[in-house]
């Protein structure tokens, strides 16, 4: 079951009317009723669901343990002890992985059981035992009510990875049915639908095949494969996200943005503040700053920040590839502190005035290009691979096959339209919702203007997205980390 397959919407459904029917301090059984279900039918394996199970019952307790404690060591040890266990599932996998891909081939591989989004799940209940360890939350009291929060079925397999004191609360009072929260949650869903079929899914197409066959593909190619994969990856997340917050809203809840526009960022720091915030929110409350943050000097501020971006490369993938892709973001990061007044010096020489347009867009076309250059890394196959398509994107010169027809052996000439004109539609729209909110905008209009846009969209995602050339519902990318 997937976030885009029928079943899904018709689980969404029937929990949506018992959400409603049942009283509003009994509502929260209907949302914990379609977690389990959904994780159900999400689950290859029994086990997964016993494991996943098993994870929630011991951070409860372990939740309630860390609070009884009185004396501040033993509350430590607690606390570790807790995260240890309940964290221990991610870190196998993670530790297995790295080992396992060292392996010669042929040699038989260890089986394990990775529960559906054991990564997201993990780090929220990290963040729920370390926030009642702060004081700053009471631990839940019921093992129902903390198994919602926990499996909550709109973001269990892709997040964002939620806070108890922003998500939990909501879960549990029960909202009343309001209309706005059906039409914009709608929204929301339909929005998700057409990043997804109309980009993420199209990019694919040609992003895989240059990057599974990237010795047949150079210099432009690879520029083609690099912003590509950027837009898919981004549209793929964000599409997910988008129908997580649709669906929720549908409930009347809210789930916190995960992505504010990130490729409009003029810098890489900048960047990070815009893509997976709540990832980024996480790294930066439970890594960086326990590490010391910048609090203690220039040079541990910096191996603070190399050793939080490691963690998030090794939280991405098992390969050696993640952790050089973690490393590079921070080297980008630390480097632009270093030479950024050397930078400032010379944009006043080029006349490039800070505030300026130009300035913005030489910053931010700047940016696209470094986190694009660590994208083709984080996509590639391997290292080695990722390396090759670098230094033949930036050596081979080759600007024509953009021209003369070469790229429609990749994908035909319609397509490459369709797709093209899609990404349009999603600067613009992102371009609106950095002044503004553009459902806000669509609400103001005429009924007819309203009715008028949603059904234009449902039709072009079904006759230009869902029968597109080399459809492939695939599955949310990031639902693999």
């Amino acid at each position: 079951m997937t976030y885009i397959s029928l079943e899904y919407y018709i689980l969404v459904i029937v929990s949506l009317i018992v959400y409603y029917f049942l009283p509003v301090g009994r509502r929260w059984i209907a949302l914990l009723t379609g977690s389990a279900v959904f994780y159900c039918f999400a689950a290859s394996d029994i086990r997964q669901y016993v494991l996943f199970v098993c994870t929630i019952a011991l951070s409860f307790a372990g939740a309630l343990w860390i609070e009884a404690v009185p004396e501040p060591k033993k509350r430590k040890a607690v606390l570790w002890s807790v995260i240890l266990i309940s964290a221990a599932p991610l870190l196998i996998m993670k530790v297995t992985g790295i080992l396992q891909g060292h392996l010669r081939e042929g040699v038989e591989r260890i089986p394990l059981i990775v529960p559906v989004g054991l990564s997201f799940y993990t780090l929220q209940i990290i963040s729920y035992l370390a926030d009642v360890y702060r004081g700053k939350i009471r631990a839940q009291r019921n093992p129902l009510k903390y198994a919602l929060f926990i499996s909550f079925f709109p973001q269990i397999v892709q997040g964002p990875i939620p806070r108890y004191e922003q998500l939990g609360w909501q879960l549990f009072e029960g909202r009343n049915f309001n209309i706005d929260n059906i039409v914009r949650g709608s929204q929301r869903i339909l929005w998700g639908f057409f990043l997804k079929l109309m980009i993420a899914d199209k990019a694919a197409v040609a992003v895989n095949e240059i990057f599974n066959n990237y010795r047949d593909y150079e210099g432009a190619y690879v520029w083609v494969a690099g912003i590509l994969y950027s837009i898919q990856l981004y549209t793929d997340f964000l599409a997910c996200t988008t129908i997580a917050q649709g669906v929720a809203e549908l409930f009347g809840i809210e789930i916190v943005d995960n992505f504010r526009h990130p490729y409009f960022a003029v810098s890489v720091q900048d960047f990070w503040r815009r893509w997976h915030r709540s990832l980024s929110e996480w790294l930066r409350d439970y890594v960086y700053i326990p590490l010391g943050g910048n609090r203690k000097g220039t040079v541990r501020k910096y191996i603070n920040l190399c050793i939080t971006f490691l963690v998030s490369g090794l939280w991405h993938g098992e390969g050696i590839r993640f952790l050089f892709w973690g490393g590079l973001h921070a080297f980008y990061q630390i480097f632009g502190t270093c030479t950024a007044p050397l930078r400032n010096r010379v944009c006043e020489i080029v006349k490039l005035s800070e505030g300026t347009f130009s300035r913005r867009l030489y910053q931010t076309l700047g940016t696209c290009f470094w986190v694009m250059t660590a994208w083709i890394i984080f996509r590639a196959n391997s290292l080695r691979s990722g390396l090759h398509m670098i230094r033949s994107m930036l050596t081979v010169v080759n600007p024509w096959v953009l021209l003369n027809g070469s790229l429609d052996s990749i994908m035909p000439y319609q397509e490459w339209v369709l797709l093209s004109a899609s990404i349009l539609v999603l600067f613009f729209v992102s371009r609106a919702q950095e002044k503004g909110s553009v459902r806000e905008w669509i609400s103001e209009q005429h009924l007819t203007v309203r009715w008028g846009l949603a059904l234009a969209c449902i039709a072009i995602i079904m006759i230009f997205g869902t029968y597109g050339f080399g459809y492939d519902a695939q599955a949310f990318i990031y639902g693999g980390f």
